[in-house]
């Protein structure tokens, strides 16, 4: 499953513009939360449960709980690394939790109670430990929005922090689903323009040959693509706009459940009746009552 974005509460740790000089590394340790660290300046080794990745200037990691990682500097050059350590989640000890520069082994039994679930593993798809960002500028300028937020703290500048760490994560989520999904963003297009399509005609049904004809695509390509974009195939997501019309007009017009459906272009009131209950849960007139 995905994560629920809706009961997203992110509570920031630490946010820090910070230089590591040589010949210091962060050796093999384990952190208790989440952190993001966005490569700014140098270069750098990350190892991450024994996988290596080249860290350059533009790129992403996430470390996650209890994740042994070591990040270790290249070419005797220091390395600027913008960061932001976090629970995706409030939890009552966050504010109690400390930021971790041990190995496993070393934790103190309270230590070991601050390490997180990591939520993210259940994903049907978990995010990676490096992320080489296609548009890294918008990324860095969220996490240093951040920081300057932590850094002056202005009034309600938590609150202000938090609404801006949902816009990064939101962008990050966004950047790795076009990645994983590069078929998806070059027929973005023919796409939109399919969706828009759909949006204007409410008052009779369309067919999959026409939308397949206005994309230029086959109906199968394009019912794929379409429900990987947007969770619902195009027949549907026209459906789901012809039922939010019929909902207005339920609820702001005094026309009756049968006018409705002949306006909306439903074969009878029978047919709407059945396709609204499907989509909605209740009849019709069921809705109209609660006005």
């Amino acid at each position: 499953m995905d994560m629920d974005l809706n009961s997203l509460s992110p509570y920031i740790r630490v946010a820090w513009d910070s230089t590591i000089y040589p010949p210091v590394n962060i050796t093999e340790r384990i952190i208790f939360d989440y952190e993001l660290m966005f490569v700014k300046e140098g270069e750098c080794e990350v190892t991450v449960e024994g996988h290596k990745y080249h860290g350059a200037p533009g790129d992403l990691f996430l470390f996650k709980p209890n994740q042994v990682h070591s990040i270790y500097l290249l070419n005797g050059q220091p390395l600027r690394q913008p960061h932001l350590h976090f629970d995706l989640f409030y939890r009552p000890d966050s504010p109690e939790v400390k930021v971790s520069f041990k190995p496993h082994a070393m934790l103190t039994e309270q230590e070991k109670q601050w390490i997180r679930p990591d939520v993210l593993a259940e994903m049907d798809d978990p995010l990676p430990n490096h992320i080489r960002l296609n548009k890294p500028a918008v990324i860095e300028q969220l996490i240093q929005e951040i920081i300057f937020e932590f850094d002056r703290k202005f009034p309600y500048y938590e609150t202000t922090a938090k609404g801006l760490f949902i816009q990064l994560w939101v962008l990050l989520l966004r950047e790795i689903h076009w990645q994983r999904n590069a078929h998806l963003h070059s027929n973005w297009e023919q796409l939109e323009r399919v969706k828009n399509y759909l949006a204007h005609p409410t008052d009779h049904d369309l067919t999959l040959d026409e939308l397949a004809a206005l994309a230029n695509m086959s109906k199968y390509y394009l019912c794929r693509l379409f429900k990987k974009a947007y969770g619902m195939t195009p027949i549907q997501y026209h459906v789901s706009i012809r039922l939010e019309k019929a909902k207005q007009m339920i609820q702001f017009t005094d026309q009756s459940l049968t006018q409705i459906a002949d306006e909306l272009g439903f074969q009878s009131i029978h047919a709407f009746s059945r396709t609204f209950r499907k989509w909605e849960g209740q009849s019709p007139s069921a809705y109209r009552k609660k006005k």
